[in-house]
């Protein structure tokens, strides 16, 4: 456990995408942000696991290639998987992808692209086109504090949630941001935004967690 719980530390995937201004978003938002990039990363201050951890955007594709074992990263993705499973994560745009338990449209169509399958949705792959079809839209959300700015880069769409499954803000009737338990995704990139109200709301799930759990070295 971190000793410092008002500031828990969060680790960002830092293998691909912009996973420093995450780093910022965090600081900013109350927490002690660090850059895994390696398995043993995972393990934060006082040799415990990292309170939280955040899968930023990319190429999913991409990432998977570093996180596999067959690509040098050996027990990395099995590693994540146990994390995920037992810490606060959120997804955003490529790491929502990872999240998802179905991918839809992957880069090898006679192939489900594999997943980490910690939150019950299915995702569709570059659902509103290229890069140059990207958007910055201010959307109603369920968080208070009026419209949020949404900054979308080759985003996936959610296109089923299943149970309990809680939305925060829609577009086009497709759901943007999303959370179950100890796990939230986006398919917007809040990192770009100076708005800081969603990290807000995924620094405060870790400290629930925080708050209502003793940690110990053989969690994971």
């Amino acid at each position: 456990m971190s000793s410092n719980q008002s500031a828990p530390h969060i680790g960002v995937l830092a293998i691909q995408g912009d996973y420093e201004s995450h780093a910022q978003a965090l600081t900013e938002a109350g927490a002690i942000p660090s850059l895994v990039k390696t398995a043993a990363d995972l393990t934060g201050p006082n040799a415990q696991p990292l309170d939280g951890l955040v899968l930023p955007g990319g190429e999913s594709t991409t990432m998977l290639k570093f996180l596999l074992p067959n690509n040098g990263r050996k027990g990395f993705f099995d590693e994540l998987q146990a994390f995920v499973q037992s810490r606060p994560t959120f997804g955003t745009c490529a790491g929502a992808i990872l999240l998802a338990s179905e991918v839809l449209n992957p880069t090898q169509p006679q192939k489900p692209q594999r997943s980490l399958a910690a939150l019950d949705i299915t995702v569709e792959r570059n659902a509103y086109g290229a890069q140059a079809d990207s958007a910055i839209l201010y959307l109603e959300t369920t968080l208070s504090g009026g419209p949020l700015e949404t900054v979308f880069i080759r985003a996936p769409r959610i296109v089923r949630t299943g149970p309990g499954v809680k939305v925060f803000a829609s577009r086009d009737g497709f759901p943007i941001l999303v959370g179950k338990g100890n796990i939230m995704a986006a398919t917007f990139h809040p990192e770009l935004s100076q708005d800081r109200r969603v990290h807000q709301l995924f620094v405060a799930k870790v400290k629930t967690f925080q708050a209502s759990h003793s940690f110990h070295t053989g969690d994971i």
